[in-house]
């Protein structure tokens, strides 16, 4: 699901930055071709000479920002013993939500035709929530390891609460709610309180 065209990364990620700004400005009703190219800056046929219009371009703009986290989230491995494990698990936890945003996040929804490019390149292993959650598991089962996760704790529970609850938000937040980080920070500490103790997700 390549875009056609796409000589320079410059190009994708000026008109991704341009329709996530449109987006938080005047919500998805406001997402057209002439609205994104405008924002960029750009010529009014740069979207369509390299997206097979605005369906595609949407999905692979989710994608992108899904890809972005997961890399992120694969980089946990390496922050093993270092810090607390709360601040690496809501450090990932933000940005998720930073970069599949609530808004963005929801675009696809609101077009099928995007939202069927999207699940068919997840399947396809595109990276996505369950590429996040496996980082997650193996970067607490490398802290337990390491002694800072308690040995009977479910680690793999554990990323799934994280990351179930952060889809959710994903789902259903949106430009008017502000409360996202707030709610992941308290699951973070409940489900790292869980992890010290060994008890079930969530005990203190």
């Amino acid at each position: 699901m390549s875009p056609r065209g796409v000589t320079t990364p410059d190009v994708r990620e000026r008109l991704f930055a341009a329709a996530e700004r449109v987006l938080e400005r005047e919500g998805p009703g406001a997402l057209t071709s002439r609205a994104i190219t405008g924002e960029a800056g750009c010529a009014k046929g740069l979207l369509h000479a390299h997206f097979d219009g605005l369906d595609e371009f949407v999905a692979e703009l989710v994608l992108d920002r899904f890809a972005r986290v997961a890399r992120h989230a694969e980089g946990l491995a390496e922050r093993a013993g270092q810090g607390t494990v709360e601040a690496n698990l809501l450090d990932v936890a933000l940005a998720l939500l930073a970069s599949a945003g609530p808004t963005v996040a929801g675009l696809a929804l609101a077009r099928p035709a995007a939202s069927a490019r999207v699940r068919a390149a997840l399947e396809g292993g595109a990276p996505g929530f369950g590429t996040v959650q496996e980082a997650i598991t193996g970067y607490l089962e490398a802290e337990r390891r390491g002694g800072r996760v308690a040995e009977g704790a479910d680690t793999a529970a554990a990323a799934l609460a994280l990351v179930g609850t952060l889809h959710h938000l994903l789902m259903t937040g949106g430009p008017g709610r502000s409360d996202e980080r707030d709610r992941a920070g308290r699951l973070v500490a409940l489900l790292a309180a869980g992890l010290r103790s060994g008890g079930p997700v969530g005990a203190g």
